[in-house]
């Protein structure tokens, strides 16, 4: 899936998976270190464990963060099932 994120400096987050299992995420764009640590963390792990984890993060005075949009996507998917 490609999810076109808004509100934060990445542009798009490409997320494969497994039924329920993220097999991997990759940003374009944004805080390039901290979105591969991001990714990295992720893979292997069950969507909603990954959700949960990461909705509401907010990036500076932002009402939204990479990975606050990584969870926002990760929900279109599980509504998409």
């Amino acid at each position: 899936m490609q999810y076109r994120p808004t509100g934060v400096c990445s542009s798009l987050i490409e997320i494969e998976t497994d039924g329920d299992i993220i097999s991997s995420v990759a940003f374009t764009g944004g805080c390039n270190g901290n979105l591969q640590g991001i990714s990295s963390l992720v893979k292997g792990m069950q969507i909603d464990d990954a959700i949960s984890k990461l909705k509401g993060i907010r990036c500076g005075f932002k009402n939204t963060s990479c990975p606050d949009q990584l969870a926002i996507a990760l929900e279109q998917i599980k509504s998409q099932a």
